[in-house]
């Protein structure tokens, strides 16, 4: 169980420190989208924002999955 919890957390430190290098990098950005949702359209954000909080979301909620090879 250990185990587990200290995997969650490294992802968890580690995507965080890869979403302050994301704000870090995005100062100078100049194209600007915006994302339409179902309900409403979001402020134009910077697309190098939009990429790399997908990813880094996608990473935090793939890391969350817990798949057990070893089922004997």
């Amino acid at each position: 169980m250990s185990f587990l919890i200290r995997k969650l957390l490294l992802s968890v430190i580690i995507n965080s420190c890869l979403f302050v290098f994301l704000f870090i990098g995005i100062q100078n950005s100049s194209n600007k989208s915006k994302i339409d949702l179902l309900i409403n359209e979001t402020i134009e954000l910077p697309i190098s924002f939009i990429v790399g909080s997908s990813f880094i979301l996608g990473s935090i909620l793939g890391s969350f999955l817990f798949v057990d090879i070893n089922n004997e």
